[in-house]
């Protein structure tokens, strides 16, 4: 009880944020119940005179402080959940707070890192760049006689504790909503708070997006596009990351790339490729590839920062994509639907001839445009909604998929206004079908399989073991009984003392009822 009225009154005081900064009059009232109008009326009588410029619910989250920020970028990713234009209010919503003092930055860098400042950087700056769970020193060091300079990523000084408060309120709903609400359960909420919650508790762990970056250079070394900054590992802990100084052309300073005469379509080309390839190949990608994250290096690569939000796709998501951007390409519309129930995302129980005409829906109209005209983003878009009316649950991994891939399209095509995506992408999809998909992979995939079977096979005598044990345990208890000690028998008898107690109670809670009824009625 004290519980949810802690969550109602920091509930209450969001609530009063959005109402002041004119969310609710952004609201469709189509989609409010009839009982809540009232509520939202009233609401509206505190908003600002100035609330209805501006991005209203960017401007609340950010005022409710960093978990509702991360809130909002989080669901910038769900627009199934937001629905489309507010999702793209949210994309506008910048993970920017002022910094925290420098005396504090090094005291948390001296007491993660159990060393002295004086024996950990040559030189500390002032913070270069501060969000909502950490921020951006640059430093320098000494190795092996040589001045590097590196950048530093401090976490904020109890930010811990506010997320796991603000956490808990968002749970608090989520629950409620699924009790109440059909939509909400076919969403998912309390779902998707979880995601958010363990991608938080990543990012807060500054470690992991160290081992994040450490993973991403793995699975990079050989590409010719496309790197990832060296992680300092004497100098990262939980609440530190050291990591090499980016010092390439931010993808969105256009004015430096221009007077750099960068060859912008094949920098977009470079943008498209290393995405799908990290996608596909790798099934791990930097969901957050913004332009201010993206760097051209003076050796013509890529570089990507800030890995605390990453994504990843199994083989048979992997599969799913490839089979349904090939069959969209060839116009085989019932091999994408087919690819939806092989992979159990729709019900078995709609029809696949009538899922296919829905999907014909959506690709007959690429096939009257330019190349450029394409978007792949949108297709994929379009076919999450096409979903929707099947029946198809949500899924957190496509969905996070299709919104980078709307960011990624978008940062090629302002370096090439007629970019053709299916061109661009063609080598890389094409080159993963056919050592996954082609005859090689079903070589490959047999011989796993058989690697498989030989595993369960060497695993038989232990299980044939393990059941023969539990027969014998079976037929000691068929013969003897079931014996159960002291203890067991007084819990027992405890539980069936309380549900008789409370059983005893409802009756007469039920016939006091019906009494005041007949009362009343005479």
């Amino acid at each position: 009880m004290i519980s949810a009225l802690s969550h109602i009154t920091r509930l209450a005081r969001a609530g009063i944020v959005f109402a002041r900064e004119g969310v609710f009059g952004a609201v469709d009232p189509a989609l409010i119940p009839p009982p809540a109008l009232l509520a939202v009326k009233i609401a509206r009588l505190i908003e600002r005179k100035n609330a209805q410029t501006g991005p209203k619910l960017s401007r609340a989250l950010t005022r409710l402080g960093p978990a509702y920020l991360k809130l909002g970028q989080f669901l910038a990713t769900r627009p199934d959940v937001v629905g489309v234009a507010m999702a793209r209010d949210l994309e506008n919503l910048q993970d920017r707070l002022p910094p925290f003092s420098m005396t504090e930055a090094e005291h948390v860098v001296a007491a993660s890192l159990e060393r002295p400042m004086s024996q950990l950087y040559a030189s500390f700056s002032p913070p270069v760049a501060a969000a909502s769970i950490a921020q951006v020193h640059r430093a320098e060091i000494d190795k092996d006689g040589v001045r590097k300079t590196v950048a530093v990523k401090v976490l904020r000084p109890n930010v811990a504790a506010q997320f796991r408060r603000d956490l808990g309120d968002f749970f608090f709903v989520a629950r409620n909503a699924e009790e109440h609400s059909a939509e909400a359960r076919r969403l998912r909420l309390n779902e998707i708070i979880t995601v958010m919650s363990r991608s938080v508790a990543m990012e807060m762990d500054l470690r992991l997006e160290a081992a994040a970056l450490s993973e991403m250079a793995e699975n990079t070394k050989n590409d010719p596009d496309f790197r990832v900054p060296e992680v300092d590992w004497d100098r990262t802990s939980h609440n530190v990351l050291t990591m090499e100084w980016i010092d390439g052309i931010a993808l969105n300073d256009h004015k430096r790339l221009a007077e750099s005469q960068t060859d912008l379509p094949d920098l977009g080309r470079k943008v498209i490729q290393s995405f799908l390839r990290h996608a596909l190949r790798d099934g791990f990608f930097h969901a957050d590839m913004h332009p201010g994250n993206l760097f051209l290096g003076s050796d013509g690569r890529l570089v990507a920062v800030d890995f605390g939000i990453m994504g990843r796709l199994g083989l048979k998501e992997r599969r799913f994509l490839a089979e349904i951007l090939l069959g969209f390409i060839t116009r085989n519309y019932r091999r994408v639907a087919e690819v939806h129930f092989e992979a159990g995302y729709v019900p078995a129980h709609h029809s696949v001839e009538n899922f296919a005409q829905a999907i014909r829906a959506i690709g007959e109209p690429i096939h009257n445009r330019t190349a450029e005209e394409i978007s792949m983003a949108k297709l994929l878009t379009l076919l999450l909604e096409v979903t929707g009316l099947f029946d198809m649950q949500t899924r957190p991994e496509l969905i996070l998929l299709q919104k980078t891939m709307v960011v990624v399209e978008g940062v090629a095509r302002t370096f090439d206004p007629k970019l053709d995506i299916w061109k661009v992408a063609d080598p890389v999809v094409r080159e993963w079908i056919e050592r996954n998909l082609g005859p090689l992979g079903k070589i490959q995939g047999a011989l796993a399989g058989a690697g498989e079977l030989g595993k369960a096979a060497s695993g038989l005598p232990m299980l044939a073991t393990r059941a023969m044990t539990v027969l014998e345990q079976l037929e000691t208890m068929t013969r003897n009984g079931v014996r159960l000690d002291d203890e067991t028998i007084a819990a027992i008898g405890r539980i069936r003392a309380k549900q008789t107690r409370w059983r005893t109670i409802g009756i007469w809670v039920i016939a006091l009822t019906f009494i005041g009824i007949l009362l009343t009625v005479r």
